[in-house]
């Protein structure tokens, strides 16, 4: 790799640790949320001021849009509508350090679905990487034995809508401006999730302060740049890459839930955020430092 590719790799890769940053603050902001908001409209309006604002700016664009990239970003859109929905639904029927470590599972599911794709297949880094990021997670958020029910069921079914959108964006991001498919995919995800509010939840009566404080969080911050750097980064790095860097957005949200919400951190789960780490470490530097001191000692 030339020291110019590694670099936008290098940058890349730390955009996507904003990312996983800021969707680590979107689990306070939804907790919020939820006390006045029904899931399916808090999506819809997520994914809705996110799109609108994103036209707005980039309204040029969007007069150059063909049909071959409105039935991408449509589908790349419907992907993470599934996603979020089956992960909304799932939390209903199961607790929350299931339905956390269970979703954390697309980590793992990343590399396969890739090695599908583009027939190439993951490196022993990527899948022990991938492995370790899997137990880290559920170091750091499970408290019992997982019994398979409806609701983790549901939420086995949302890590795999948020791997293959992962994916998606990794492979649609080569042939469809990075922009452009940001609005596409938020318009289509917001239109989904509106269809869907209209026919299970009831409207919103009202909604305080916190509540507009929390929805506008999850729009700007956790959606629209969340998903323009996200968009952008992956093109400079695989979707191993970013699918074990995002996944830290647990780690972050569990830190944030202890400093915001006082929630208790316990020693097996700092053990897990370690565990993370070294996933990180691995997949990042394939542990090249510790052959060049060997080689160095050696000479």
């Amino acid at each position: 790799m030339k020291n110019t590719d590694k670099k936008k790799s290098i940058l890349a890769d730390m955009s996507l640790l904003l990312v996983a940053i800021v969707w680590g603050g979107g689990f306070i902001a939804v907790k919020g949320a939820l006390d006045s908001v029904t899931p399916f409209y808090i999506m819809a309006m997520r994914f809705g001021i996110s799109a609108i604002i994103m036209l707005l700016v980039f309204r040029k664009k969007i007069k150059h849009i063909t049909k071959n990239q409105l039935a991408v970003g449509t589908l790349v859109g419907l992907l993470l509508f599934l996603g979020f929905a089956a992960q909304t639904i799932g939390m209903k029927y199961t607790t929350a350090g299931k339905n956390a470590f269970l979703t954390g599972t697309n980590v793992v599911i990343v590399p396969f679905l890739y090695w599908i794709i583009s027939k190439r297949k993951p490196d022993s880094y990527s899948l022990a990487s991938a492995f370790l990021c899997f137990i880290g997670i559920g170091m750091l958020t499970l408290d019992g034995g997982i019994h398979i029910g409806l609701g983790d069921g549901l939420t086995l079914i949302c890590a795999v809508f948020f791997a293959a959108h992962i994916v998606s964006v990794g492979f649609f991001t080569q042939k469809v401006g990075a922009i452009t498919l940001v609005i596409l995919q938020l318009g289509s995800a917001a239109v989904f999730s509106l269809i869907a509010a209209l026919i299970y939840e009831p409207v919103p009566a009202q909604m305080n302060s916190d509540t507009i404080f929390a929805i506008g969080y999850l729009a700007i911050f956790s959606t629209m740049f969340a998903f323009i750097i996200q968009n952008v980064a992956q093109k400079y790095t695989t979707s191993t890459h970013a699918a074990i860097i995002l996944c830290l957005e647990s780690v972050f949200g569990s830190i944030l839930s202890v400093i915001m919400l006082n929630e208790v951190f316990t020693s097996k789960m700092v053990i897990g955020c370690i565990t993370i780490f070294l996933a990180i470490i691995t997949t990042e530097t394939k542990w090249d430092f510790l052959k060049t001191k060997k080689i160095s000692a050696s000479s």
